[in-house]
């Protein structure tokens, strides 16, 4: 038994790699239903096919419902009769949020408002917003997004409050490894193609969490989250130039000819940070230590404004962020062993029968 017995999860952008997680998590566990709400009817139609093809036995659990969450009309359709929500409907790419940034405005933010005053309205019980650590000190379109929705998400649930029928949160994660359009399977089909790996900078760090962290991130949040609550799990990290070796260290057991591969370094791009930072100095001076997670509690002050100019805090001066740089750094033999934990290296390595088509190197 568990408290997702007999409930009904709604999961947006759910054709995602979070959503495909979820689906692995928890298809086997004693949850009636899991809606899938998402744009992407191809992607829709894939998921649906394999279900339908691996897993007959619990295929029935899942619905699908096509729809965007800039239209309230849908995200009110997929919510009916829903008692909790994972919000992972984004625009995340950096690159195409620097240069149509309105986009990423109208789904990252006006997108996820829609789902949580559908969610309120409709008594949902919990709703687990996803965002990033480009969300931290945002410095592109697409942290800039996600910083506003998680201004947003918070302060739905802070004007809730505490006893409040629905219960909103937020989660903040960095790099999730092998999640679609990240480095790694990018850097492995180069290998494979034998062109070089293209490395912006050798010394950017980047945290290193798995999909399967993300799903315990959110439930994490799920099972302890206050209204206006964000949580952070805690989580090593690597240059880029650690993955990299590592990448090829895993590969050369396949083929020696991986482990020469060449790297050629091309230059930061647009928008891109040296580190990521998952916490900043401000969230750090009301953190509150969960062992392997950060709980940071919505700021409480109301708007009356005098006290923003005659009450302040020393320690956030002498606070540090929590990031890349400053968290446990990964050396090449432990990001290998992280690198084993994910599904398509397995499949490439013959550790496991392969479940995708050997063209899909993500999780």
């Amino acid at each position: 038994m568990s408290v997702f017995q007999d409930k009904t999860l709604l999961i947006t952008g759910g054709t995602g790699s979070f959503g495909n997680a979820v689906l692995r998590r928890f298809l086997d566990s004693d949850i009636k239903e899991i809606r899938i709400l998402s744009r992407d009817e191809k992607k829709q139609d894939d998921m649906r096919h394999y279900l339908q093809a691996q897993r007959p036995d619990v295929f029935h659990k899942v619905k699908f419902y096509i729809g965007n969450v800039r239209q309230r009309e849908a995200v009110d359709f997929a919510m009916g009769g829903v008692d909790y929500v994972f919000s992972a409907a984004a625009l995340k790419q950096v690159p195409s949020c620097e240069f149509f940034p309105m986009e990423a405005v109208r789904t990252n933010v006006e997108g996820t408002n829609n789902v949580l005053l559908s969610a309120i309205a409709h008594g949902v019980k919990n709703v687990v917003v996803l965002s990033t650590d480009k969300a931290a000190y945002p410095i592109n379109a697409m942290g800039i997004s996600k910083a506003m929705m998680e201004k947003v998400a918070i302060a739905q649930g802070r004007a809730l409050g505490e006893g409040a029928a629905t219960t909103i949160c937020c989660t903040r994660y960095g790099n999730v490894m092998a999640s679609r359009g990240s480095v790694i399977p990018l850097w492995v089909e180069q290998m494979m193609e034998g062109k070089p790996i293209t490395i912006t900078d050798p010394n950017m760090t980047r945290f290193m969490m798995t999909l399967d962290d993300a799903v315990d991130l959110v439930i994490y949040a799920f099972t302890h989250g206050h209204n206006g609550d964000l949580f952070v799990q805690k989580a090593p990290a690597a240059t880029l130039s650690v993955l990299a070796q590592a990448l090829k260290e895993t590969y050369a057991k396949l083929d020696p000819k991986y482990g020469e591969t060449e790297v050629k370094v091309i230059g930061t791009r647009h928008g891109e940070k040296l580190y990521e930072t998952l916490v900043t100095r401000e969230e750090m001076a009301r953190a509150i230590d969960m062992g392997n997670y950060f709980r940071i509690p919505c700021d409480s002050r109301d708007l009356n404004y005098d006290k923003y100019f005659t009450e302040g805090s020393e320690d956030i001066s002498r606070i540090e962020d929590y990031h890349s740089h400053n968290t446990g750094q990964l050396d090449v033999e432990g990001m290998k062993e992280l690198l084993l934990k994910l599904r398509f290296i397995r499949e490439d390595l013959g550790l496991e029968p392969r479940a995708k088509s050997k063209d899909i190197r993500s999780e």
